[in-house]
């Protein structure tokens, strides 16, 4: 039996479980300054107070994250964040704010817009919040002429901003006044919200972790992405630790699974919660990648109190996370106040985003918002500034298709499973439509075994990249093989392991593919374990030549005890060169036939084991008349090629018995 969730102030008191939430989900939050009455808003709406600490209970003042639910007059089951307002605690408005579908802007009637109310509409705007409404709250303080020119002048103070046109709903929450208008409005808001999108994988930004006895770790969020299940392991980010769900709980309700778009309450094994901290995040293995540095589209707000510099120290939040970085200006000596531009960041410690999130950025001191931007790659490269190739591919990133994020991404050899944790923001079907588009207009190429064979979108072994990259990985694999035989003119191909090296590739599997292509494009040769260029053969210069056909000569005079090649002083890579053109067969150290005799033994030898079932070394050198020296090192080549296989003293067929043709030439010998 799973476990349920304890009650928690995030997910309402633990209720029947049921397999699944209802089909439409909500999150919305509150923002203004504060003692607007956000809290006092959210208990007249849902019966909940959001204000869970005892330090927020004695000041009647927000300090953290608050919650609570509603069922809305249209069915839709409504999560609410509730935000600080004090400049104070502004950090904990961010750490809430980021996964939310819509936002109730808190102004009091008898108070207008306060400098509070304009920092969370800057925050709201850059984080691309552009679904929601305005509470004009304590509208029982004031007269209606002074409600109506306060209607007035927030709309004119909204133009421009992400709530442009937004509806302005008067309410007075402690008598009552308003909250039906208010709930009709915020239905007629949300029904306009785009669908989220519900395909790739879950990501849970962890905005609380806390321990209940008897039950563990239990961590909160808004869910985006896919779906949580019971019993599904997840990797704990940024420190990959593997967990388990044990429990899932939402709006009163525990649940067996649950689908993005709604807060949840997570209860997790294998993780303390010692070991959790805000920002941290939940998602599959391989569905995020942890990094110290971002690629980022930056725009500083209007009022920015300055130009942000090279090398400036910001505080970065971005999802549930907070961060201390240094930022890199990419593609400018400053930017401006109300200007845009590209930068990296350099994070003191890593983050778990993905390409697209939204993000605010604030002096630390003292204490200011003054822009926010978008993750265009979450786990770049170090970049050099002021480089146009940079520019041009971080415009891509921000601005191209699915077609173009995939062929960017393939700069170099991926797999599909790398390929979709470099690319987050494509879901599954996207990735996979983009690769095939790709493949059949050639911008991109599978690698190896599935070179030839079209779209390869169901199989995850195989590589793909680029067609630039494939020209630059080409170049370089031609080059080093290149090199390669002209250090040694004299070997007929370079190891493969080698040329894995050389190329600086990981996976023996990619070099295999590598080399696969190549030769699939008419550039190199597969040698089993050695790779060439196309048109490379092995030649000897004049005086090499004679060496070797006279030591041939010395071979074939006496074919079943040849001379060893130290007796004629012929050095090493002139035999080796023989053994690469097929003229002779080094069997073990000191004994070499020619390769036509050879041919002949094995043959013989096969024929043997056909008549009699098995062969000995006392056998062998009965049969070809030469000594044991011969006949075991002959044996023991044999066996070492599968042509035959040893039991005890005897040899019987080995599996490679089978491809050798006994009605070979008579007079190769």
């Amino acid at each position: 039996m799973t476990a349920p969730v304890p009650t928690t102030a995030a997910t309402g008191a633990a209720g029947s479980s049921r397999a699944d939430q209802p089909a439409q989900t909500s999150v919305i939050g509150t923002a203004g300054h504060v003692d607007h009455g956000k809290s006092t808003l959210v208990r007249a709406l849902t019966g909940i107070d959001p204000d869970r600490l005892a330090e927020e209970k004695a000041r009647a003042m927000t300090i953290d994250l608050g919650f609570a639910w509603l069922r809305s007059p249209a069915g839709r089951d409504v999560s609410i964040v509730d935000v600080p307002g004090h400049e104070r605690f502004i950090k904990n408005m961010l750490a809430g704010i980021g996964g939310i579908d819509a936002a109730m802007l808190v102004i009091a009637a008898d108070e207008g817009p306060m400098p509070q109310t304009a920092e969370h509409l800057a925050i709201l705007d850059l984080l691309g919040v552009g679904h929601g409404l305005v509470v004009l709250s304590k509208r029982d303080t004031v007269d209606g002429d002074w409600l109506d020119l306060v209607k007035e002048e927030t709309t004119e103070w909204l133009r421009g901003s992400s709530l442009a046109g937004a509806p302005i709903v008067p309410v007075a929450a402690l008598r009552g006044d308003g909250l039906p208008d208010l709930l009709a409005t915020l239905d007629d808001v949300l029904a306009g919200v785009p669908d989220r999108v519900t395909s790739g994988p879950p990501r849970l930004p962890i905005d609380r972790a806390f321990s209940i006895p008897g039950f563990g770790t239990v961590v909160t969020g808004t869910l985006s992405g896919g779906a949580l299940n019971i019993g599904q392991e997840l990797r704990h980010l940024p420190s990959g630790r593997a967990v388990r769900i044990r429990g899932l709980q939402s709006h009163q309700a525990g649940l067996d699974r649950i689908g993005p778009g709604t807060r949840v309450a997570v209860n997790v094994t294998g993780l303390d919660v010692a070991d959790v901290r805000r920002g941290d995040v939940l998602a599959p293995a391989g569905a995020l990648r942890p990094a110290d540095r971002l690629d980022l589209r930056l725009r500083l707000l209007d009022d920015a109190p300055s130009p942000l510099t090279q090398n400036d120290e910001v505080e970065l939040f971005t999802g549930a996370a907070e961060r201390l970085v240094r930022v890199t200006i990419l593609d400018q000596e400053s930017i401006a106040p109300g200007d845009e531009g590209w930068v990296q960041v350099r994070l003191r410690e890593p983050v778990a985003v993905a390409r697209g999130d939204r993000l605010i950025i604030r002096r630390p001191s003292p204490s200011r918002t003054i822009g926010g931007g978008t993750v265009i790659d979450p786990a770049p490269a170090r970049h050099r500034r002021f480089r146009p190739e940079v520019i041009s591919a971080l415009s891509t990133l921000a601005e191209g298709t699915p077609e173009e994020l995939v062929s960017q991404a393939l700069a170099s050899p991926l797999d599909l499973k790398a390929l979709a944790a470099a690319l987050p923001g494509l879901d599954a079907a996207t990735l996979n439509d983009a690769v095939a588009a790709s493949v059949a207009t050639g911008a991109i190429r599978p690698l190896g075994d599935a070179v030839a064979a079209g779209p390869v979108t169901g199989t995850a072994a195989a590589y793909l990249v680029s067609a630039d990259g494939w020209l630059r990985l080409r170049e370089r694999a031609l080059a080093t093989v290149a090199a390669h035989h002209a250090g040694y003119p004299l070997r007929l191909g370079m190891p493969k392991e080698e040329f894995r090296r050389r190329l600086g590739i990981a996976s023996p599997r990619l070099a295999d593919a590598i080399v696969a292509s190549g030769a699939h494009d008419g550039d190199l040769r597969d040698l089993g374990h050695l790779v060439a260029a196309a048109g490379f053969e092995v030649t000897m210069e004049p005086g090499r030549r004679r060496a070797a056909d006279a030591y041939l000569a010395l071979l074939r005079a006496v074919p079943l005890a040849p001379p060893a090649p130290a007796t004629v002083a012929l050095d090493l890579d002139t035999l080796g060169a023989m053994a690469d053109l097929g003229e002779v067969v080094r069997v073990a150290e000191g004994i070499v036939f020619d390769a036509a005799v050879y041919r002949r033994i094995e043959r013989d030898v096969v024929g043997l084991l056909a008549r009699d079932g098995t062969i000995t070394i006392a056998s062998f050198r009965d049969h070809f008349d030469t000594s044991r020296k011969y006949a075991q090192a002959v044996l023991e080549h044999l066996d070492s090629q599968r042509v035959t296989r040893r039991t005890g003293d005897q040899r019987v067929r080995g599996p490679a018995a089978a491809a050798i043709n006994l009605d070979g030439p008579e007079d190769d010998a």
